[in-house]
């Protein structure tokens, strides 16, 4: 069910969606409280929800059908700063993903593709395991500090379910944590106010990455929504760099590139983690970043949203360590 209250926006996405034979739109609503009653009668798999819509705004709608009905909902907002952060909000409040409306960056068919991609995956999310990530949860147990300088770098990978993943791995780390750079599937927009939200909880320094970022202990980067990452050596420095590109796996950026660089400039020294996603992104270079001598950690299915990505690495042989996400952070300081 499409919910917007933009006719032209649920026309759209309507007929977008429609062009895939997996994907049935079996209702649109312009606000509310008209979807709430075609939701008892219709009975969808999956929503996607506006954020700013009339009589009651998304937010509120989300928060309730949390509570009452619980069904994979995906975002799709607008690109402001405002509407970003209230996004990450939605998802702090149960919503599976994240998508922009198409504008000057991103069209109408490249947000299509993204959209029909992340509805499969919305429609075969473990509800249960996302709901008790929104239950207040006890004091995390942080991973033991470095006693001496690593020349590990951290090479992350994630998708649906990954926003919450890669904030509980993120809180579990100490200050001196080797340097990670991330490939979260997020539009432009929404990485910025991720990395921001992150940042303010953690020990480690989070931002999103900009083209020649240095890559050292102590320092997450975020890859930008709609942006390729790279991982580079110079020397003994490792930077990133951030460039467009086509869509690689339906995404931009792809963990694909990010994970086939480190396998060429990072070799050995590299640490990869596959986190909850649907999909198969990343597999491929994955394997061939173990075959250059990184050490590979997949989440386990147990602690996943979706078990699609780290399940695709797994059948690939490019994982060392099947771990559930509360052990992945302790792991990676060991392995440092």
């Amino acid at each position: 069910m499409v919910v917007d209250d933009s006719a032209i926006v649920r026309q759209t996405l309507e007929q977008e969606l429609g062009k895939d034979e997996d994907i049935e739109v079996v209702g649109t609503a312009a606000d509310p409280y008209i979807a709430r009653d075609k939701i008892v009668s219709l009975k969808p798999d999956v929503i996607t929800l506006d954020i700013e819509m009339p009589r009651m705004d998304g937010l509120t709608f989300l928060r309730k059908l949390m509570l009452h009905h619980p069904i994979p909902v995906i975002i799709v907002s607008s690109l402001s700063q405002a509407g970003s952060k209230v996004a990450l909000e939605a998802m702090e409040s149960g919503a599976v993903e994240v998508m922009a409306k198409p504008g000057a960056a991103y069209t109408v068919g490249d947000m299509a593709i993204e959209l029909r991609e992340k509805i499969k995956a919305a429609s075969r999310a473990n509800m249960a395991l996302l709901r008790n990530s929104l239950q207040p949860q006890a004091e995390l147990t942080r991973a033991t500090a470095l006693t001496k300088t690593t020349q590990k770098i951290v090479i992350l990978g994630a998708s649906t379910g990954g926003t919450q993943a890669i904030e509980l791995l993120l809180r579990a780390l100490p200050a001196n944590a080797p340097g990670m750079v991330i490939v979260q599937h997020m539009p432009a927009g929404f990485t910025k106010a991720f990395a921001e939200r992150l940042d303010k909880l953690c020990e480690v320094e989070v931002r999103e990455a900009q083209n020649g970022d240095s890559v050292s202990m102590g320092k997450v980067l975020i890859a930008p929504g709609n942006q390729h990452m790279m991982i580079k050596r110079s020397g003994a420095n490792y930077f990133v760099e951030v460039k467009d590109g086509p869509l690689v796996n339906h995404h931009r950026p792809a963990v694909e590139v990010l994970f086939q660089s480190a396998a060429t400039y990072v070799g050995a020294n590299a640490i990869g983690v596959m986190l909850t996603g649907m999909g198969s992104d990343g597999a491929k270079a994955m394997k061939k970043m173990r075959d250059s001598g990184a050490t590979n950690i997949c989440q386990d299915e147990s602690s996943c949203v979706v078990f699609g990505m780290p399940r695709a690495a797994i059948e690939a042989e490019a994982a060392d360590q099947i771990l559930p996400l509360g052990q992945i952070a302790q792991r990676i300081m060991q392995l440092a």
